[in-house]
Formats: structure tokens, sequence, C-alpha cells
């Protein structure tokens, strides 16, 4: 699994950004993925995850209704798309293969990617 994270970048408040994760290895399927976001300083904590199928999905409170997980078999990469952006969502942001559902702890998580920086102005 190598994974490689793209589409950050700057917007002011109520703009949107399209995050991408891709998996350059053979076995994008097989895995649980997930979206991380971390502030310097404060631990990194969950964004939304989904499942293998991409139907089921699951959303931290604080994105819930504005951000919306989904991920493409065919083209190894899963996406955040991240609507109505708020202050509060400037972060590092890392995607994330996992063995278990469900799970928003970063610790069952078994790759990750680099991460990618979203900054939200107000």
């Amino acid at each position: 699994v190598q994974l490689q994270a793209s589409g950050g970048g700057s917007v002011q408040a109520g703009g949107s950004l399209r995050l991408s994760c891709e998996d350059s290895g053979r076995t994008f399927s097989r895995y649980y993925m997930a979206w991380f976001r971390q502030v310097p300083g404060k631990d990194r904590e969950f964004v939304a995850a989904i499942g293998r199928g991409g139907t089921d999905q699951r959303y931290a409170d604080s994105v819930k209704a504005r951000f919306t997980i989904s991920r493409d078999s065919a083209k190894n990469t899963v996406y955040l798309q991240m609507d109505s952006l708020i202050p509060a969502d400037t972060a590092i942001y890392y995607c994330a293969v996992g063995n278990i559902w469900y799970s928003p702890n970063m610790f069952d998580y078994n790759f990750w990617g680099q991460g990618t920086l979203v900054t939200v102005s107000s």
C-alpha cells in the first residue's frame, strides 16, 4: 500500500475542496479507508471512514452533512468532498487504510498518506 494524498489548499469560509488519496498498490479493494486531520499541538482526529464496498460511511459529528467520503475502485482512489468549510476545518488531512470496520481510532489504521494541508480563512 502506498498512499498519495492531494487536493489541499486555501479557501474562504463557505467554500469547498475535494481531497483525493490514491493507493498505488494493488490491494485497494481489501481495505477500509478513512480520513483524519491534525492541527499542530493536538491529537490526530477522525473525520470520515468508508467501507470496502463504498456503501458504508461514518462521519465525525463536526463534519456530518458537510463532508462526503467516497471511493472509486477503478482508480484506487478515495475522496473527501468538503463543503461549507469553516475555519475550524483548518488542518493537515491524512488518508489511511485499515482492516477494522468501523473504527475512529487512528491506531487501528495500518498505512498513512503524507498529508495535505487545508486552510480555511474567515
